[in-house]
């Protein structure tokens, strides 16, 4: 069975076929399939923004794949739950995430350790090709670290302590932060559901 992953984020697409390998699935972008979608993700939601992108594709496609999507973000107690679903868009879509990380690394420089709780959470939508819409969604929690480090990973990983690991997310291995991850988790979640699906 192919998935579609609507995306282009060749990092996102790594860790995807690390998780979903040896099910049968090929895994596949959507500009891979040729499939040029980008609407504008204006939900609310994780959830909404996962299904947003998941639709755009669905009705481009052959409708004989299972389309997915995933959105996902940085949720930081201090800043009220931001940067949350405008994670990717915080200052601005060019702007570069060491500056972006250095940014959030200011605001929270007077706030305690215990009180730099946050949590990466992923929601991952998925169309069968019946037009099926399912949606999981998992988080992880930990806390923003006092400066950047690691470099491993991507995004907002080098400031996203581990407690349990003593480290960064972008200081631990792929295959440590594939079983821990929001988006592996999701992704897991997802399969099993697919599995119950007959997929």
């Amino acid at each position: 069975m192919k998935i579609i992953f609507a995306t282009g984020n060749k990092n996102k697409l790594h860790e995807i076929v690390k998780i979903m390998e040896g099910d049968g699935y090929d895994v596949r972008t959507s500009a891979m399939e040729g499939i040029a979608a980008d609407p504008e993700e204006d939900g609310d939601t994780f959830e909404e923004n996962a299904l947003i992108k998941a639709r755009a594709v669905y009705e481009l496609s052959d409708k004989r794949s299972i389309i997915m999507s995933d959105d996902s973000g940085l949720c930081i107690d201090a800043l009220g739950g931001e940067p949350g679903v405008h994670s990717a868009r915080f200052m601005g879509h060019d702007t570069s995430y060491e500056i972006k990380n250095n940014e959030i690394l200011k605001k929270l420089k007077d706030v305690p350790f215990d009180k730099r709780g946050a949590r990466f959470v992923c929601a991952v939508a998925a169309i069968l090709p019946s037009g099926k819409e399912i949606v999981v969604r998992e988080t992880m929690e930990g806390y923003i670290n006092d400066r950047i480090a690691g470099e491993n990973g991507f995004g907002y990983d080098p400031i996203f302590y581990l407690k349990e690991f003593g480290k960064t997310s972008a200081e631990i291995s792929d295959i440590s932060k594939n079983l821990i991850s929001h988006r592996g988790k999701a992704l897991r979640h997802m399969r099993a559901v697919l599995s119950e699906e007959g997929l």
